[in-house]
């Protein structure tokens, strides 16, 4: 494929913008090679300033469940438009943005609006800390809580990526505060209840990672956290910024019946606009300002524009929740004929094909996967039209309108670069 255009493109980034890119994994670093500058997308596709077409399992890191320009979404946010982008005052559709959330996850029984993932996190962890006087987060390792001064103690996505186990400019009191154990480990999470549980005041976890590809909870691990941190008085974060919406419409936590105390949401919550969300028990989310002691603000939060997007994609899911059917069927159809050697991991329409014989259950496992293998596919991918995140590290997602003909002309990609490397 010629991309001279975003070749160009990049070179110019490079110079104004830190690697090119406003967000790390953008820039292709662990797979090599020049990003597309992507012009526009439709569907299940994007489009290059080259010209060039790919099927798109990226979906911008997940938010686009119903696809590119949706049109109900865009026709939304035509409409909202001639009225004003942001007031900075209350509106009724942020308030019939918040009863929908309720109602597709019940345990949200007060939410805040917030305009990204990592805002979201950062304002559940002090929620939880105020609330119960404890200062300690247990979070777990390869899982990422976006970039949280706390949370970046050996997180996933782009951190796992670049090979960056804890970046600089966190103050080592602010690590301090944070006890990472691995994924899915009971055994882990008991050793810190019994060492230190006094001083524990919540466990974040993603219900399904999605940040060191996607890696689903062992039977019994959620289950375990939920008792476990009732038992200490530590509150249960469910970290569905990814998962929220995409699992089933109450996310990870309705698919595997798991009530957490706390919820951050994103991506789709937003609609493919900047917004997310945090809340839960009402005896917790009424310690937030104004009402309680714990302060947290935002301008833009619950700004006209991103809400109204969020409506008309929430909207939309509760009343066709067929779409959930499609999307594993979609899903299972494209992940059901990896080689011997290739460890594939789906939940719903999360996928990640580890280059790894697996099992992958955990970041030490993940971690030890063929990263260059990975790069090779990619690359092959790529020069055929097919748009996977560029790590190894990161989930993939099916969006509703990807068709039966993208799903067989992605097998039939990928099976080629399985024989052709049998070959070699």
């Amino acid at each position: 494929m010629n991309r001279s255009r975003s070749q160009a493109a990049f070179l110019r980034a490079q110079k104004l913008i830190p690697g090119g890119v406003n967000s790390p994994v953008r820039a292709f670093r662990s797979v090599g090679g020049t990003p597309p500058f992507i012009a526009r997308g439709e569907g299940s596709r994007i489009y290059d300033i080259d010209g060039n077409e790919y099927i798109d399992y990226v979906l911008s890191w997940g938010p686009l469940i119903l696809g590119h320009c949706f049109p109900p979404v865009i026709e939304a946010l035509h409409s909202i438009l001639d009225k004003g982008t942001s007031f900075g005052a209350p509106t009724e559709a942020e308030v019939e943005l918040a009863q929908l959330i309720h109602e597709c996850v019940p345990s949200i029984e007060l939410v805040r609006l917030v305009n990204s993932g990592t805002e979201a996190t950062m304002s559940a962890l002090r929620v939880a800390r105020g609330f119960t006087e404890r200062d300690l987060t247990v979070k777990f390792e390869g899982c990422y809580h976006g970039h949280v001064d706390s949370l970046l103690v050996k997180a996933g996505s782009g951190m796992a990526t670049l090979g960056i186990a804890d970046t600089a400019g966190v103050p080592e009191a602010f690590a301090a505060t944070t006890i990472a154990l691995p994924y899915n480990s009971i055994e882990a999470v008991e050793a810190a209840f019994r060492e230190r549980g006094d001083r524990i005041a919540a466990v974040i976890v993603e219900p399904v990672a999605g940040n060191m590809g996607c890696v689903p909870p062992r039977d019994g691990f959620l289950e375990a956290l939920r008792q476990l941190t009732a038992k200490h008085g530590a509150l249960l974060i469910f970290d569905e910024v990814m998962t929220g919406f995409r699992l089933a419409l109450g996310g990870a936590q309705e698919r595997y019946g798991i009530r957490p105390d706390l919820t951050t949401l994103g991506k789709i919550v937003g609609g493919g606009l900047p917004l997310a969300a945090y809340g839960g028990r009402a005896d917790i989310m009424t310690k937030v300002a104004p009402t309680g002691p714990i302060y947290q603000a935002g301008t833009l939060s619950g700004n006209p524009v991103a809400v109204s997007a969020g409506i008309t994609m929430l909207t939309y899911l509760r009343a066709h929740r067929e779409i959930y059917n499609v999307l594993e069927s979609r899903t299972a159809q494209l992940t059901g004929h990896a080689p011997a050697g290739i460890t594939v991991n789906r939940v719903g329409s999360m996928f990640t094909f580890f280059f790894n014989p697996g099992p992958v259950t955990d970041w030490e496992s993940a971690k030890s996967s063929d990263t260059g293998r990975f790069r090779q596919f990619f690359h092959w991918m790529l020069d055929r039209g097919i748009y996977l995140a560029p790590s190894q590290f990161e989930a993939g997602f099916v969006s509703a309108v990807h068709t039966e003909q993208d799903i067989a002309q992605t097998v039939e990609a990928a099976g080629q670069f399985f024989r052709s490397a049998a070959t070699a």
